[in-house]
């Protein structure tokens, strides 16, 4: 027997995305701009509580505006996230800036504070402190952000919040993206809502928003003529796109509560093996669950996180390992990476154990009960086989 195939995170549709549409076709407002972006900016200002957003094309396209934005050009110092896509840091690249990378602490698998100050401490002595600090929230669950953001304003160092996977997180009840000086979202069609492709860039800085704005529209002059003092970008979204994106916000709330519960019966089902260990959760934080994502100890299951991968797609499931740290990455090999210990560097053993498991909100109780129990007979064989 054949099984469907069953996706890491595909796109949910909410049944209003085609009504968005069809009323950009019936009023010709296709491309570009519209009452829809208009309506999408204004509702991810609202719902992130930021002072406005920008509509783009993608994330990668919000990161590399927020560090124009915020001045880093050629030479510049970019201090980033490891344990991420490599979309967050491509931009510093785009801008001719240095990636340094910055490992994860066990709590939230995020930016270890400790190695942030530990990469300022040495940067100040070398009186080469970096423009920006890029701030990932992985998977969806939000970095400790008093310390962080502490240690920032002690260096004086800009924070970018990469918030691409936290779309509807939270940390001491306010949302990621917000607390930095520059918030980005992404809205693929793996996220946890999709304008197909794009992205949303966020901040309570008005200047940035303007600067952010004529950056992303070729950066045209104020002229009845097309007059230009500054490279620009055609980043914009689409009023098509940002149709879907209007319907899908409206079910923002019901996507992170479906997320969740897909997270809290995965982690019932299979937390009593030993040698699997859930992401955490932060304390006084609540985390979107974009994906699910655990740690494989082979010393303890005799199971590698590889294993399990390709017993879910010999399955028919989609899996994958988490991000493979970028400081990993054969195109950053010569950049430097500040872990939280001399001895430690956590994001590499996240990679070497960590598993993503399919998390898609319209996963039925059936899809996730396939799931498991190829989980299962991969790391219990005896206990399934009687």
């Amino acid at each position: 027997m054949e099984y469907k195939r069953i996706y890491l995170s595909p796109p949910h549709m909410s049944g209003n995305e085609q009504m968005y549409v069809n009323e950009a076709f019936k009023t010709n407002w296709i491309a570009p701009l519209g009452p829809n972006v208009k309506a999408l900016e204004e509702g991810f200002a609202n719902y992130a509580g930021t002072k406005g957003a920008l509509a783009v094309s993608s994330g990668t396209a919000a990161i590399h505006l927020a560090l124009q934005v915020l001045g880093v050009t050629t030479g510049d110092t970019v201090f980033c996230s490891s344990l991420t896509f490599i979309a967050s840091a491509n931009p510093i690249v785009y801008q001719g800036a240095e990636p340094v990378f910055i490992d994860s602490e066990p709590d939230t698998w995020n930016m270890s504070a400790r190695a942030l100050e530990r990469a300022l401490e040495d940067a100040r002595k070398k009186q080469k402190i970096p423009k920006v600090v890029i701030l990932v929230h992985l998977f969806g669950q939000s970095a400790k952000m008093d310390e962080i953001m502490n240690i920032c304003r002690k260096y004086k160092v800009a924070l970018i919040e990469d918030a691409a996977e936290s779309l509807g997180s939270t940390y001491k009840g306010k949302q990621t993206g917000s607390f930095g000086d520059i918030g980005i979202y992404s809205m693929n069609g793996n996220k946890i809502i999709t304008t197909s492709g794009g992205g949303m860039l966020v901040s309570n800085q008005g200047g940035f928003l303007d600067k952010a704005l004529y950056l992303s529209t070729q950066a045209r002059d104020p002229a009845i003529h097309y007059q230009h003092s500054s490279i620009g970008y055609n980043y914009r979204l689409s009023n098509i796109l940002a149709g879907i994106g209007r319907a899908q916000l409206e079910v923002l709330d019901e996507r992170v509560k479906a997320r969740r519960e897909i997270f809290d019966r995965y982690k019932k089902s299979l937390e009593s093996i030993p040698g699997i260990t859930f992401m955490p959760e932060l304390k006084d934080t609540m985390g979107n669950r974009w994906l699910t994502a655990l740690t494989i100890d082979d010393k303890v299951t005799g199971v590698r996180n590889l294993d399990v991968i390709n017993a879910l797609e010999a399955g028919n499931i989609e899996s994958r390992p988490v991000w493979k740290p970028l400081h990993l990455q054969p195109i950053f090999k010569d950049a430097a990476i500040f872990t939280e210990s001399d001895d430690k560097n956590i994001s590499n053993m996240l990679f070497e154990q960590g598993l993503c498991l399919p998390s898609g909100s319209g996963m039925t109780l059936e899809d996730q009960e396939r799931v498991v129990a190829i989980v299962k007979e991969v790391l219990e064989p005896s206990k399934i086989n009687g």
